[in-house]
């Protein structure tokens, strides 16, 4: 997959809700090519501090204008520098990297937990002609202002939360199943914390139906050269998140 390092300029860097920012550059050499599920890694400073690069999913891409759009949440040293990056800003941007998603779905459904539901913004707009739907999930009602980006793309929205401050009290994967007996859907995408994917991969292996995760790991390289990112495989192999994946079929995956 073709990828390429670009100084990409802030267009704007601005607070979603509580420690989310929403981060878009502009790298037309990038979003000419990216595909749902890929992403990019920048390096923030010429310093050696921090070292390594920040991987950040592609949440948005508009190849007529050049831009990505980046969601990001504070979490360290490195995405509260992040935080720093104003309009004018240039940040070194290296993309667009991985394997993305595979758009074989005729009735999507999309499942998100946290801040997984990013990427899975992206596909949802991939699928404008066989609108997808979704089911998302967060801790509480501040974590899901979500809905708002799958307004319009997105026609049914189903919402859990850990304290039922919106929507169903619980988790996604309590969900699920309800929604797999009254729909026909052909595939599932999914993208959140490890244990929501593996409840995903374990119904929708139930129910007999396609899905794709996308893998959430730590990384250094981002380019396959560290290891740092492995997870284990159904064929004894270990998986390169960031570049054998991060999208992998559920059943590829050793849960």
């Amino acid at each position: 997959m073709a990828k390429t390092c670009v100084l990409a300029q802030i267009i704007e860097n601005s607070v979603i809700a509580g420690d989310v920012f929403k981060l878009i550059v502009t790298a037309p050499a990038i979003a000419g090519i990216a595909r749902p599920g890929q992403f990019v890694h920048l390096r923030l400073t010429d310093q050696l501090d921090p070292l390594l690069r920040r991987p950040l999913s592609i949440a948005d891409c508009h190849a007529a204008n050049g831009t990505l759009t980046l969601i990001y949440r504070v979490i360290g040293r490195g995405t509260m520098l992040m935080t720093k990056l104003q309009p004018g800003n240039t940040v070194d941007c290296m993309g667009p990297l991985g394997n993305g998603f595979t758009l074989t779905g005729q009735r999507p459904l999309l499942v998100g937990g946290g801040m997984g539901l990013a990427p899975l913004v992206m596909l949802a707009k991939a699928f404008c002609s066989r609108p997808a739907t979704i089911l998302m999930g967060g801790r509480n009602e501040q974590e899901l202002f979500w809905p708002n980006m799958y307004a319009g793309v997105c026609p049914n929205i189903h919402i859990t939360t850990d304290d039922g401050s919106i929507g169903y009290r619980g988790f996604t994967i309590d969900v699920l199943p309800g929604l797999l007996e009254k729909e026909k859907f052909d595939v599932i995408y999914a993208c959140g914390p490890h244990v929501m994917l593996q409840g995903v991969a374990a119904i929708a292996a139930k129910y007999k139906i396609p899905c794709q995760v996308s893998l959430e790991e730590y990384m250094a390289c981002g380019v396959g050269a560290c290891l740092s990112c492995t997870c284990a495989g159904t064929s004894g192999k270990r998986h390169k998140v960031c570049t054998d994946g991060p999208v992998f079929w559920a059943e590829e995956v050793a849960w």
